[in-house]
């Protein structure tokens, strides 16, 4: 019956790399090495220890306790040599290869080896998770809106630190006679949903390095394949040309996001994406200027990080600037947390694309039942840049298309931790349906 008692170690195994409790005081040390070892190892992730509170207030000899050393970085894996000829061996067969480039990348600092192999291969490249970012703005062979379609014309599918989950239809997305070469940083992660042709685990930094010096005495050149998908990806931009340049009041989604991209162009920005629909246009819009500089709910779709995302961001980075885009939904979960940043001073900015709804639920529901009986998924058109203001931030409210980029401009000067709320369309989804961040 004492307060908050539980067995905190049972509920927290499911969702952790490790979970366990000290119980004895002069071992704390050690159960913290562990903890950060298991949380840093292999496929990071988080871990859990338990210190009761007698055990915290305990008392031990200092000659009884074992100071040890902390990793906080990983051992690197090197990649089997012939692990990488096989997969080499497929790749210089292919005709329509398609590369996805995904979180295990970012947690390799792979960056830099991955932009090689793409520069040396000309292979057409995605990037989803934390990938975005990995692969520089402006790379021929980086693609986006075409996926669907290059994934389904593929003959091989190279899996870059990317799980074959719901994300890419559990590798149902992939013809079935296509060959997969799966790279990733732990053995236990090859294989999930569909099996691959050929497997390379280990950094993938040094797995990247391993192939391009592989293929220096002659790479294959997929840059005819590349132009193909490139000009397709072109004419699907077009296609949102109008939503783009839209002047409609209330403002259409796209344009919003277009105006962002205009602005974060030429800035060295982390953007942290926290919301549905929004971010997820947004994703397919705005450019990721280099690795670590984009951050979202990923594939649990854990909304409301918005903020404690920025808060972290901005205390780890104290020279870059942060930006949130978040949905209105998004933003009433975690929003009051503005306060930690006016008493810290922290000049993070966030922009609101206020529809007035959950836009991700009351659109399966409208189209089941019709647009009368949704529930529980219409918002107000609140004004949330009054709530920070209040708090001591910067507030400013847009209604039409050509106040976003001042509203920016006095954002970002203000100092101030800010936020803009942009009245959006609530009846339109842009042509975006489908659309995903993860």
């Amino acid at each position: 019956g004492s307060l908050q008692e539980m067995d905190h170690v049972a509920v927290m195994k499911p969702i952790t790399k490790w979970a366990d409790a000290c119980y004895d005081t002069k071992r704390i040390p050690d159960y913290i090495e562990m903890g950060i070892r298991h949380a840093v190892s292999g496929n990071p992730g988080p871990a859990f220890l338990e210190i009761p509170m007698d055990v915290m207030m305990g008392e031990a000899e200092w000659d009884d306790v074992r100071m040890p050393d902390i990793r906080t970085t990983p051992r690197m894996r090197v990649p089997a040599p012939s692990d990488v000829d096989a997969a080499l061996a497929i790749l210089s067969k292919a005709e329509r290869p398609v590369m996805m480039v995904g979180t295990s990348a970012k947690w390799s600092n792979a960056a830099s080896a991955v932009q090689g192999f793409i520069e040396q291969t000309h292979i057409p490249t995605f990037v989803n998770g934390m990938g975005r970012g990995m692969v520089k703005p402006g790379t021929p062979e980086l693609l986006n809106r075409v996926r669907k379609e290059a994934m389904s014309q593929c003959d091989v599918f190279v899996c870059a630190g990317v799980l074959l989950d719901f994300r890419l239809g559990y590798g149902k997305t992939i013809p079935a006679n296509a060959k997969i070469i799966q790279l990733d940083i732990e053995d236990t992660l090859i294989g999930t949903n569909r099996s691959p042709s050929a497997a390379v685990v280990g950094n993938l930094a040094a797995t990247f390095d391993a192939m391009h010096d592989a293929l220096a005495g002659g790479a294959p050149d997929f840059s005819a394949w590349r132009d193909r998908l490139a000009a397709r990806e072109a004419e699907l931009e077009a296609a949102f040309a109008k939503e783009l340049n839209s002047d409609e009041v209330p403002i259409d989604p796209l344009r919003l996001c277009r105006e962002i991209r205009d602005f974060v162009a030429d800035r060295d920005l982390i953007i942290i994406g926290d919301g549905g629909d929004i971010v997820a246009q947004a994703s397919k819009v705005l450019p990721v200027p280099a690795e670590n500089c984009w951050m979202d709910p990923g594939p649990l779709g854990t909304l409301g990080v918005g903020m404690p995302f920025a808060l972290a961001a901005q205390l780890a980075c104290p020279d870059k600037r942060v930006l949130i885009i978040y949905g209105d939904g998004a933003f009433g979960l975690n929003g009051f947390e503005y306060d930690t940043a006016v008493r810290f001073n922290l000049p993070i900015v966030g922009i609101v694309g206020n529809d007035g709804a959950w836009g991700q639920m009351v659109r399966p529901q409208a189209a089941t039942y019709g647009a009368e009986r949704v529930i529980a998924t219409k918002l107000n058109y609140t004004r949330y840049d009054q709530i920070v203001a209040a708090m001591g931030g910067h507030g400013e409210h847009c209604e039409r298309p050509e106040e976003i980029r001042p509203a920016l401009e006095r954002a970002f000067a203000s100092g101030k931790p800010a936020l803009i709320n942009v009245n959006m369309r609530q009846d339109v989804i842009t042509g975006m349906k489908g659309s995903t961040y993860v």
